[in-house]
Parts: C-alpha cells; sequence; structure tokens
C-alpha cells in the first residue's frame, strides 16, 4: 500500500524543538491545522493510499479520522519519529515556516533520510528562504521585484531610499516583524534574529497570489487569489479570495511562473506572493516573495477544483500530465483557514465540514 508522511510543523510537535513549553499559539495552531487536515483528507481520498502524521501530544482534541498519527511529546521524540516515517513512507510533504531555518532543517532531515519528497528540497528552500537571495536571483533572470536594500541591525535608515518603504526580515514567514516606516526618520523594532533585514520599496497595487504545482517536466499554475492584507502598517495576513478577473489572474500565472522558473528546480505546491500594478499590461507588476511550502489557499483552493488537488500535485511530481478544472464561484478564505464558499456574496461556511456541492471538501 502506498504511504505518504505529512508534516506540519506547529501540529506535528515542531515547537518542542523551539523550546516552546505551552501549548502552540491559537492562531497559527488553527492556520497549521487548517492545511494538515485538509491535506490529509484529500490524500486519504486517492485509493489505496496511507497517510501518516505526527501530533504533538498536548493537542489530544486535533484529530484527524483518516490519517494514522503518532504522537510526539518532545525536540527528541519529533526527531525521531519525523526520521522514521519520512524514510518509511513513500512521499514526504513538509509544511513549517522559513524562519530560523524551520524549514531548511527539516528539509535536510528528509533528505538524510532517503525521504522521496513531495515538496520543494532543501536547493529550492535555501534560496526561498532567504529574501534579499531570492529577489537578487529573480532579477538576475530578468523578474520585477522591489527596490531593496539590505538594512543593517539597528542602524538608521538610509536617506537616499524612495519612501514609504517596508522593513521585514530577511528569513521571515508571513508577515511576522514586517512594518511600513513612511521616512529616513522613522523608527522600527528590531523584530529579526540577524544581523540583516531588508528595505523595500512600498509598491500599489492588488496583492494577490498564485499558487504552482511543480514537478520534473512542467509546472501548473492555479487560480489566482487576491489577498486581504491588515492596514495597520504591520501587512498581516488575513486570508483571500478567488477567483480574480481574467485579465488579472493571467498576469499573475506568467509572473508566478517565471519567478519559480527562475529558481533551482522545485517539487510540490509552491507559492508566490506578488503586487499586481495599475498597468493593464503588467508592467507594474512585482513578485514579493516565494514561499516554498504548501500555504493557506490550499484550504481555498481545493474548494473549486473540481478533481482531488492533493492527487493532482503528486502527479505532476511524477512528470504526468495533469488536467485540472476549477467551478467558477467565488472562494474567500481566511488566514485561519476558514472557508466560505457563495455566490454574488452569498456564501456557506464550509470548514471543519463537509462541502456537498461539487469542488471537494475541508477537513480541519
Amino acid at each position: 500500500m502506498p504511504s505518504v508522511f505529512l508534516y506540519e510543523y506547529i501540529t506535528g510537535g515542531g515547537t518542542y524543538s523551539a523550546r516552546a513549553p505551552d501549548t502552540p499559539p491559537g492562531s497559527l495552531l488553527r492556520e497549521g491545522a487548517a492545511m494538515i487536515g485538509a491535506l490529509a483528507d484529500d490524500f486519504s481520498r486517492i485509493p489505496g493510499m496511507k497517510v501518516l502524521l505526527l501530533r504533538d501530544v498536548r493537542l489530544p482534541d486535533l484529530r484527524f479520522p483518516s490519517a494514522d498519527i503518532l504522537e510526539v511529546a518532545d525536540a527528541q521524540s519529533e526527531r525521531q519519529a519525523f526520521h522514521d516515517l519520512s524514510k518509511r513512507a513513500d512521499w514526504t510533504v513538509l509544511i513549517a515556516p522559513e524562519f530560523d531555518g524551520v524549514l531548511l532543517d527539516r528539509c535536510r532531515w528528509a533528505e538524510s533520510a532517503g525521504a522521496r519528497l513531495l515538496s520543494p528540497p532543501s536547493a529550492f528552500v535555501e534560496v526561498a528562504s532567504e529574501k534579499n537571495q531570492t529577489a537578487d536571483q529573480l532579477r538576475q533572470h530578468g523578474i520585477p521585484v522591489p527596490a531593496a536594500v539590505p538594512l543593517i541591525r539597528g542602524t538608521q535608515l538610509p536617506t537616499n531610499f524612495s519612501y514609504p518603504a517596508v522593513v521585514k526580515p530577511c528569513d521571515g514567514a508571513g508577515s511576522v516583524g514586517v512594518q511600513s516606516v513612511t521616512d529616513q526618520t522613522a523608527g522600527y523594532e528590531v523584530a529579526f534574529d540577524g544581523e540583516i533585514a531588508r528595505l523595500e520599496e512600498f509598491r500599489h497595487g492588488m496583492p494577490a497570489s498564485v499558487a504552482i504545482l511543480c514537478g520534473p517536466r512542467d509546472k501548473v499554475a492555479l487560480p489566482p487569489c487576491s489577498q486581504r492584507i491588515s492596514d495597520d502598517g504591520r501587512f498581516r495576513y488575513m486570508g483571500g479570495k478567488t477567483p480574480l478577473d481574467e485579465s488579472l489572474s493571467l498576469r499573475a500565472k506568467r509572473l508566478g511562473l517565471a519567478a519559480v522558473e527562475a529558481l533551482p528546480p522545485a517539487v510540490g505546491y509552491v507559492g508566490v506572493d506578488l503586487i499586481l500594478g495599475d498597468d493593464p499590461d503588467g508592467r507594474d507588476d512585482v513578485v514579493i516573495e516565494v514561499n516554498p511550502r504548501l500555504t493557506t489557499s490550499y484550504v481555498g483552493l481545493r474548494q473549486l477544483c473540481q478533481t482531488n488537488l492533493a492527487a493532482a500535485m503528486m502527479a505532476v511530481a511524477q512528470g504526468h500530465d495533469v488536467e485540472l478544472s476549477f467551478a467558477e464561484r467565488p472562494v474567500e478564505f481566511d488566514a485561519d483557514g476558514r472557508v466560505r464558499v457563495g455566490n454574488r456574496g452569498r456564501g456557506e461556511e464550509v470548514s471543519g465540514v463537509r462541502c456537498r456541492e461539487e469542488g471537494g471538501s475541508t477537513g480541519t
């Protein structure tokens, strides 16, 4: 029987290695549970597929009825169980934040165990996890990115830079540590661990994302999503919505595919964050960052996909052709994985229950 090991950092006991004494924070836990629950549900629907998971022992109420669960109670047991399952399974999918090398470390753990990854390998993660390095490589391949300079911890903002601007950690995940600055006299919080951060020009336009299924023969762009971002100067990701207008969708797909092509070879689900500018020809569009892992958009996109999105991800990774179709109806999802499916503003919340309409189901 084929098997897949699905690892999600928060629900899988990863915070033990960060010396976190308490149960993982609610918002991060809800987001992690939504992603791993949706993925486990989809993989379990592949005929004959066995789903393997790790679960933090502090989360006994977190249930995955379609999976075999191994509980972990400390950093040592997480590392050992991770090694055993990634070595044993036919496929391994890793979901973890980029900060502090968390995702990169686990990629290397899996590779050292001989795992067959169904998520980006360490060579891709190493570049995509470092925002300055990512931007440099994209720029070298002609991919538009915002103008930026490295920012050394504790130094004043440069006077010869275009403001307003954005300060962000080089290895951040989501919007942790990100803040806007109005001019060179503005203060900023030192919210990054390394010596170097990134000072980036603020770009006007629509925040958007596009997910790419990657494999050795092809890359398949999924329907792009608009993003809801907080207006408090911290750029907190609050969720997304799809579909976009056709012209915006084509621009997002074109730029997202070009960005992934410019980086080392990848496999599995990759997210690209963009700003789609005002120019209808896309001349003002830029790539903001590349997420080398499955993102929350999965829980929304699977509601539109009229086939099994996890099966499609596996097929692309194996070099097979796939034909995906998506229902033409709006889907909104929050950062914590809650999903609303509807038409013209009337939506049905489907998070945590099976969606009985066409387009799949979600499980958290």
